[in-house]
């Protein structure tokens, strides 16, 4: 086994590089030996015992290096989610990726056995603390939006499909956490939880956009000229609704959804939460849209053909939708950035795993400088955006601002990641059999959905209209 192989492997298994400066015999062209007199840890060796604690270091793979910098609990989860996807979505993503897209209705049955796995383990019900979810109360301790940001990453890493197709639950319920409603969130919340618990999957869908708008009525200008297309009219005991909503992710599969509907006569300012159930008379599932990306998770059409929603479903108020969804999206960017990161990284991994073992001119293409070059500029990028959304998600307060930032510019940096690396891989790039084109693939999408990063970018310019107009003479 030589040297560049060893490498390899020890960033497929996210264990240190160098276990000490004898595990590398053969340097890259262009370096010296780790056992070298001039190797910087060789001669940090001979730095007094005093100044050690702060010089001496033995480089690993990054990712180790932020885990342990994560609070335990975080690091901890981190472990357990890159160990459920390497395990259970790598393998899968490929095949689930290329597969026949399927009529609604139908599912692929490796889809199935991985829903049922993934309730058994919780990773539906990580949005509330035990009991009422399967958040160990430690872990408690740091915002929802960070830890949403670890998970999604990992899950990302190995797919966005399936990423997608696990993740959006946590969108579909976030309306009963963020109405404030309890009585709401027991009802319908602990349910789901005990089916989940059992291996059955309960999932929720969420749905804000209509055939005739989506990003632009994700902002208030926009939002004050749509007439809205899905609307609900009073009936004794309840509502009805009628209208479509499209582009919903697991519109197809969810037993629930969190539906925005505006009252009859009014505009958006008057949009309600509704909550929807799967077997309610009047409701079907049109289609599933054919996607470039994250193709193992649907994007449905929904139709509500007159559908009775009792008062007991309307979730947080009348008319407290418009401030519902917009705090929803404040912290739901900031996992879609989060997604993005998980997407440059698989990228970079699969760069790294094809010029470690593609040769050019006789030897390893790892070996040019230009490679290095290139590879060295995916790490730095990549890191980069780790950080932003790492950062900018330790506030329990998400901004508007702020969330749009990191969602406009982390799915931009991880898109340019992705075409970086594949061409580092050259025509082997544009393959579907490659991971680096199935990440560009998956990443475009985060840069139009849960608002255009035109829109994010708009929002954020919104949350400093009062200090630019302030500078206006």
């Amino acid at each position: 086994m030589n040297a560049q192989t060893k490498i390899f492997e020890r960033l497929a298994n996210d264990k240190p590089l160098f276990a000490s400066h004898q595990s590398v015999q053969k340097p890259l062209d262009g370096y010296v030996s780790t056992s070298s007199l001039y190797s910087t840890r060789r001669a940090f060796e001979q730095i007094s015992s005093l100044s050690k604690p702060i010089i001496q270091y033995n480089p690993m793979e990054v990712w180790e290096q932020d885990t342990r910098r994560l609070p335990r609990q975080l690091a901890k989860y981190r472990r357990e989610v890159r160990d459920f996807s390497v395990q259970h979505l790598q393998p899968f993503a490929q095949e689930i990726d290329l597969a026949e897209h399927l009529p609604v209705g139908l599912s692929h049955p490796g889809i199935d056995k991985l829903l049922k796995l993934a309730a058994k383990k919780g990773f539906f019900s990580d949005m509330l603390p035990k009991p009422l979810g399967s958040v160990p109360l430690l872990r408690y301790r740091y915002p929802l939006a960070w830890q949403q940001a670890i998970k999604v990453e990992e899950l990302a890493r190995s797919c966005g499909g399936l990423m997608l197709l696990l993740s959006a639950h946590n969108l579909g319920i976030a309306p009963l956490l963020m109405s404030g409603d309890l009585g709401a969130a027991r009802r319908f919340l602990l349910p789901a939880l005990k089916e989940n618990n059992s291996g059955e999957p309960h999932l929720f869908a969420y749905g804000i956009t209509e055939p005739a708008a989506g990003s632009d009525v994700e902002e208030g200008h926009g939002a004050s000229l749509y007439k809205p297309g899905t609307v609900a009219k009073r009936v004794s005991g309840g509502w009805k609704i009628t209208g479509r909503k499209c582009f919903i992710s697991g519109g197809d599969i969810a037993k629930s959804m969190t539906i925005f509907a505006a009252l009859e006569g009014e505009g958006i300012e008057s949009w309600t939460c509704f909550l929807v159930r799967k077997n309610m008379p009047g409701f079907s599932v049109v289609r599933n849209e054919l996607k470039m990306g994250m193709r193992a998770s649907s994007a449905a059409e929904l139709e509500f053909d007159h559908v009775f929603v009792p008062d007991s479903h309307v979730i947080g108020g009348l008319r407290n939708g418009w401030a519902i969804n917009r705090s929803i999206l404040n912290l739901s960017r900031l996992p879609v950035a989060a997604m993005a990161v998980g997407f440059a990284q698989g990228a970079t991994d699969a760069a790294m795993d094809f010029v470690c073992r593609y040769k050019l001119g006789g030897k390893g293409l790892i070996h040019y400088q230009e490679t290095q070059l290139e590879l060295a500029q995916m790490v730095a990028d990549t890191s980069a955006i780790r950080s932003l959304v790492w950062q900018s998600s330790q506030s329990w307060v998400s901004t508007q601002g702020k969330s749009a930032l990191n969602k406009f510019y982390c799915t931009d940096l991880a898109v340019k990641v992705c075409e970086r690396a594949m061409d580092m891989m050259s025509n082997h790039g544009g393959l579907h059999c490659n991971s680096a084109e199935k990440a560009f693939r998956d990443a475009r999408l985060t840069q139009i959905f849960e608002g255009t990063n035109q829109i994010n970018r708009l929002a954020l310019i919104e949350d400093i209209q009062e200090q630019l107009m302030s500078k206006m003479s």
